[in-house]
């Protein structure tokens, strides 16, 4: 059995963490199912995968949190929206979502070094840069999608040019 080393209320505001980590890749999963349905292909791989990296971001937190004498949680997830209005407002709804998960970031960050859990801080780093990383791949595709605007020519290279677009590459 491993010592305590994360506090209760870290360990805690780590597994609502995760929980939105989660909520993420459901979120990005329900988007790129429409997008498929919709026929944009290319813009559903691309949400397949960033579904798939905010799932990997919840795996690296519930690691953490064990590692640390703390028990990541499984929490049960509420269902995400199924249908949207169109790409834009997808891309919108992605972009306001990093803002919210980097807020929740920030708190986490400000948390630890209040609790001074050094180790916790320095783990949270890299959701730190993730997500300035995140938020300038968002900022990037909705720039994309205002010069294009009611060009359905655009819109078909946007298409097929995200399905390249590496999430994990976001510079």
């Amino acid at each position: 059995m491993l010592l305590k080393e994360l506090s209760p209320k870290i360990e805690k505001a780590l597994n609502q963490q995760v929980e939105m980590e989660a909520s993420s890749s459901q979120y990005y999963l329900a988007m790129a199912s429409w997008s498929e349905v919709q026929g944009y292909n290319g813009i559903a791989q691309f949400l397949y995968r960033h579904s798939d990296e905010e799932r990997i971001h919840m795996l690296k937190l519930i690691k953490f949190i064990n590692e640390r004498g703390g028990h990541g949680l499984v929490p049960a997830l509420k269902e995400p929206a199924v249908k949207f209005k169109n790409i834009n407002a997808i891309f919108e709804q992605v972009f306001e979502h990093e803002l919210a998960v980097s807020r929740e970031i920030n708190n986490l960050v400000d948390m630890a070094l209040h609790e001074k859990d050094y180790a916790t801080h320095n783990f949270l780093q890299w959701y730190v840069t993730e997500q300035i990383e995140e938020e300038r791949m968002a900022r990037h595709i909705l720039d994309k999608l205002k010069l294009i605007g009611e060009d359905k020519g655009g819109l078909y290279i946007f298409d097929r040019d995200l399905s390249t677009l590496d999430t994990a590459d976001k510079h």
